[in-house]
């Protein structure tokens, strides 16, 4: 029995030896959302769980919302910094940060954010080891394409001209000042209040989005067509993950693809999408749809945008430009 009970003792002994090498790891996810939004519930919470899974547990995620951790436009340099480990990023609220990245903020280019946030994943992967190559890229989250929602109705280009607008992010304030309005720049948590203040006669946002910051009532009036994306990014602090074990970075790193960022896209603009038909039943909006030409005086307006596009990249600026189309392309979301 004592030959028995010394063999079953180093035998736990060994188990918990290998247990203790096999390293698990908390992270810090922080985004600046409300936990009910569908980027929580529809998109971080089920990448969270497949990594989770697929790590055996080894791989705990806390996720800390609602600006909790920082301000929204905080949130690149808290995934730099190691405020927090992962970060949900819209690099778009910090003008001119990240020039090469900007094109995807131009109008008119993609029609959809499903095969639209797998191209756009493919095309900015390699352009972020560069432009952001003090984070770890690891997902695209576009939202379901967006337009403007207003006091009074928007019809064309000259409708904005002497409009308070509250704009998605840095291209779209560039818009908005182009066709002779004034860009109120305040990220989404701040957006309602700009709007039933009087601050912004109008706003730039996907169409679920109105009910989700509580802006319908102070916007009945919505120009019904595909406009414009604004695309979030999962981003992770580049010493928490050279610290990972490499299982678990492969883990990571199976986490961070195109498929993944169609994956965790899929959802939120299905909810967003479904923002547009809520309005028609509810009899309390009113949804114009612009002409053929209207839409052509639209994007004509826009058009000089990615001439200064190119102008502020500079070198290789078409190359990456017909990349970028020709990834919308190869997944059918091109306008």
């Amino acid at each position: 029995m004592r030959i028995g009970t010394l063999v079953s003792g180093v035998m736990l002994a060994a188990v918990a030896a290998g247990t203790a090498a096999a390293q698990e790891v908390t992270l810090r996810l922080s985004h600046w959302v409300p936990p009910t939004h569908p980027i929580q519930t529809m998109g971080i919470e089920p990448w969270v769980k497949s990594l989770t899974e697929a790590s055996n547990g080894r791989i705990a995620v806390t996720i800390f919302p609602a600006q909790q951790l920082g301000a929204a436009p905080d949130h690149y340099d808290m995934a730099r910094d190691g405020i927090a480990d992962i970060t949900y990023t819209n690099p778009g609220y910090q003008a001119g940060r990240f020039p090469k990245y900007s094109l995807i903020e131009i109008p008119f280019h993609a029609n959809n954010s499903t095969g639209g946030a797998q191209a756009l994943h493919e095309w900015y992967a390699p352009i972020a080891e560069t432009e952001m190559s003090d984070v770890k890229f690891c997902l695209a989250n576009p939202h379901d394409p967006g337009t403007f929602h207003s006091k009074n109705p928007i019809k064309v280009p000259a409708d904005v001209n002497g409009l308070n607008v509250r704009p998605a992010h840095a291209t779209m304030a560039r818009f908005v000042s182009a066709l002779g309005g004034g860009p109120v720049q305040v990220p989404a948590p701040e957006a309602r209040e700009a709007i039933a203040n009087g601050t912004a006669d109008a706003i730039t946002f996907p169409w679920n989005s109105i009910y989700i910051f509580g802006i319908d009532s102070e916007t009945p009036y919505h120009l019904d067509m595909p406009f414009y994306i604004s695309a979030q990014l999962l981003l992770i602090n580049k010493d928490t993950y050279n610290g990972m074990p490499d299982d678990l970075k492969a883990i990571l790193d199976d986490h961070c693809t195109p498929e993944w960022s169609r994956r965790f896209s899929e959802g939120w603009v299905e909810n967003e999408a479904s923002g547009r038909q809520k309005m028609i039943d509810s009899g309390e909006h009113t949804l114009y749809v612009p002409t053929a030409d209207e839409v052509q005086m639209w994007r004509d307006a826009a058009a000089p945008l990615i001439d200064q596009w190119k102008e502020e990249v500079g070198d290789g600026a078409q190359e990456i430009y017909d990349g970028y189309v020709a990834a919308l392309e190869r997944h059918d979301a091109r306008f």
